[in-house]
């Protein structure tokens, strides 16, 4: 198990450490419920080390990203991100990703740790030919994110960066307690936050500068087990579960992040020109109205019915909402909003009935 250059800190911490992705993470400190509900009302420290950060640079890095990814990474502003995907000739999701465009010619690429091989083998096939160089900065990039309402005031107390003006979505270059690092405002909970690239030597710094002073007015340490709760009810998809290579972008309702109007050909092009209009099944939310909290894997059935007709992907008892929660994928026919179905909870059948997603928005 690789372990990230916070490691002792979390034990210090008492967390409970858990393999994930090939590496040893905190799942959770204080409990999972309080820490999702930190994050909800004042702030969470996140360590996310174990991504995988991917620099494509070259007077070519712009082109070879639009050929290699679903997206239009061309079209970025420096300074700006977006969400993207890598698919597989066939359509079929590879990874999602964050493109980060840090200069004229200069890309960051973030993949998750368990495809962060995947991605890279991929971009190494797609760039050949273009005037682009791929660089893993993985093993030498630190993740510390700080998530919650409270996030801004907290981080504006330790960074030069001027973070009224770094837009939903934009990344700059600052210092915070004095660490030089790349600030983005991102985030996969679903509340206002950002995500701090920082060296790998200097994570432990950073990491002991923000808690320290941060503490008392709230801040606590979260782990992997309130960011899924907190994904889950932002709607938000997770690599494994909501995607995977048997589902394309339109299937999982994110076709949005699909350009066909951008220059030059793609991969997965042709293969999901053909399903756009037509996907074979809907990534939908549930919300459990009868006893039970719906897991990952649970069939879904129409009423009375005995063949399942879809499979719950994640699910959860919100702690926002005060009531269970999942999503799951359906066949078109029986996806619309209002449907009423059951979900296989062991032996018995639990009510449920399809809603939109996101189940949480935060108030701007």
């Amino acid at each position: 198990m690789l372990t990230t250059p916070l490691d002792a800190r979390h034990r210090a911490l008492g967390a409970r450490m858990i393999p994930f992705a090939g590496w040893e993470m905190p799942v959770q400190y204080a409990g999972l419920v309080e820490e999702h509900v930190a994050v909800r009302s004042v702030a969470g420290l996140f360590d996310l080390s174990h991504m995988g950060e991917l620099l494509v640079s070259g007077a070519g890095a712009a082109g070879a990203l639009d050929y290699a990814l679903v997206s239009a990474p061309s079209r970025l502003k420096e300074g700006r991100a977006h969400y993207s995907m890598i698919c597989a000739p066939d359509g079929s999701v590879i990874d999602d990703l964050i493109v980060y465009r840090t200069g004229e010619t200069a890309f960051m690429v973030v993949a998750n740790a368990s495809n962060r091989e995947a991605v890279v083998a991929a971009l190494v096939e797609r760039l050949a030919g273009h005037d682009a160089n791929l660089r893993d900065a993985s093993m030498e990039t630190a993740l510390v994110a700080i998530q919650g309402p409270e996030s801004a005031v907290m981080l504006a107390r330790h960074t030069d960066a001027d973070l009224a003006t770094l837009k939903y979505y934009a990344i700059i270059t600052g210092t915070v307690a004095g660490i030089e690092v790349q600030i983005a405002r991102t985030g996969y909970t679903g509340e206002d936050g950002f995500e701090l690239y920082v060296p790998w030597e200097q994570a432990g710094a950073l990491w002991d500068a923000l808690l320290t002073a941060e503490a008392g007015n709230g801040l606590v340490p979260a782990g992997l087990g309130a960011r899924d709760t907190l994904r889950l009810e932002a709607g938000m998809p997770l690599y494994g579960q909501e995607l995977d290579r048997e589902t394309t972008p339109f299937e999982a309702g994110l076709g949005r992040v699909v350009k066909f109007d951008k220059p030059g050909d793609f991969v997965g092009r042709v293969a999901l020109e053909a399903v756009r209009e037509s996907p074979s099944k809907q990534l939908v939310g549930l919300r459990i109205t009868g006893r039970g909290i719906a897991r990952t894997g649970y069939p879904v059935y129409l009423p009375a019915a005995e063949a399942a007709v879809g499979i719950v992907t994640s699910g959860t008892s919100s702690p926002t909402l005060g009531e269970p929660i999942a999503m799951a994928y359906l066949p078109v026919a029986v996806a619309e909003i209002g449907a009423v179905l059951e979900v296989g909870i062991r032996k018995a059948r639990a009510a449920a009935v399809v809603v939109s997603l996101p189940f949480y928005r935060r108030q701007t």
